[in-house]
């Protein structure tokens, strides 16, 4: 993959305080109206024009975009490893990333850089905009700002944040943690089952007890993704045919059936049979809710013992983009058997622990 590479000083002629770079990717971020009012992309020689702000903040900025910026609902396994590469060589010089990202698929990506990079010590902060920056309204401004300042903060000679997370409309949150949940509002993402790790206001209140501690070893990357993941959604009145069509694609070596409430499904005979041959087969079920928050306890209701006796793994409350994107890096990494293990057990604090 090709790159476009920039570096911008803020601090001259004094000396930056802080190393960050960026990594744009696309998205409505990036986008500017040319005199004809058709959107563009964001010529980032001129943020200093948009930003004069960004002076205030005294950091030697790297901008690397990718060449041909890309529209997040073309996002694939193959830009997280992008990604990922970029943040393993650049790792030790720089003091923290910034990565600019459209936000349909923002969950996603931060979810697998979360499994990817592991003994992560810096902060890597997505962010984007629900308007493109050369709007008048635009909330690019804001999420930029201060998404650079959260990757450049220090406490006691530390970075501050250092996990993969979110920043979007004055609120910080885990990456693996995150959903969009509103695409016409400021608000675009939610971590339901997990609280913030900080608030903007007229200052940053982190929340230290909730974020992660610095990994201790050097910095290493998983980038091996395996596809073979499917989704069943349930919903009152599904066919045997329609769940027979997505259980029995070929090649499939992992299901996540998003079920009701704590992880409940029906109990028609059929339905579980089906169930029960694939597990039998050697296919990995997974039970996600389709609840925003809360979490799946198979076991709790009649409507999800039966899963349980079958051997469909519980999710406990992992949210669907982090469970297609630690089943898709498992697989990858390690094989259908040790996913198995693995895919209930906190990699990246995606997951509560169950007593």
């Amino acid at each position: 993959m090709k790159y476009k590479t920039l570096t911008i000083d803020t601090a001259l002629p004094a000396k930056p305080r802080a190393k960050v770079m960026i990594i744009y990717t696309g998205g409505t971020f990036g986008m500017v109206r040319d005199a004809k009012g058709i959107l563009l992309p964001f010529d980032f020689a001129l943020i200093l024009e948009h930003l004069p702000t960004l002076r205030n903040l005294f950091l030697q900025i790297t901008v690397i975009s990718f060449e041909h910026p890309i529209d997040s609902s073309d996002m694939e396994p193959r830009h997280w490893q992008a990604i990922g590469l970029l943040i393993q060589e650049h790792h030790q010089s720089q003091d923290g990333f910034v990565v600019l990202h459209g936000t349909d698929t923002m969950a996603y990506t931060a979810s697998a850089l979360s499994f990817m990079l592991q003994n992560l010590s810096k902060p890597v902060v997505f962010t984007g905009a629900q308007l493109p920056i050369s709007e008048s309204r635009s909330d690019a401004r804001e999420n930029l700002i201060t998404a650079l300042e959260i990757a450049s903060s220090f406490k006691d000679g530390r970075p501050r944040v250092p996990e993969v997370c979110i920043y979007f409309d004055y609120e910080l949150i885990r990456g693996s943690r995150a959903r969009k949940v509103e695409s016409m509002h400021f608000d675009a993402f939610q971590s339901e089952n997990y609280p913030h790790l900080a608030k903007a206001g007229v200052t940053i209140d982190y929340n230290e007890r909730a974020i992660q501690k610095a990994g201790t070893g050097p910095l290493s990357l998983l980038q091996k993704f395996d596809q073979s993941v499917a989704i069943l959604k349930l919903f009152p009145g599904i066919t045997e045919a329609a769940v027979e069509s997505i259980v029995g694609q070929p090649g499939i070596k992992a299901l996540i059936i998003e079920t009701f409430g704590a992880g409940n499904a029906p109990t028609a005979d059929w339905f579980i049979r089906v169930l029960k041959e694939a597990i039998g087969r050697g296919l990995l079920v997974l039970n996600v809710s389709q609840c925003p928050g809360g979490m799946v306890v198979q076991g709790k209701y009649e409507t999800s013992r039966s899963l349980l006796e079958i051997g469909v793994i519980s999710g406990g409350d992992l949210t669907i983009e982090a469970a297609v994107t630690k089943l898709m890096l498992l697989l990858g990494e390690y094989g259908v058997d040790k996913t198995r293990v693995l895919i209930g057990q906190p990699l990246a604090g995606e997951i509560t622990m169950m007593a």
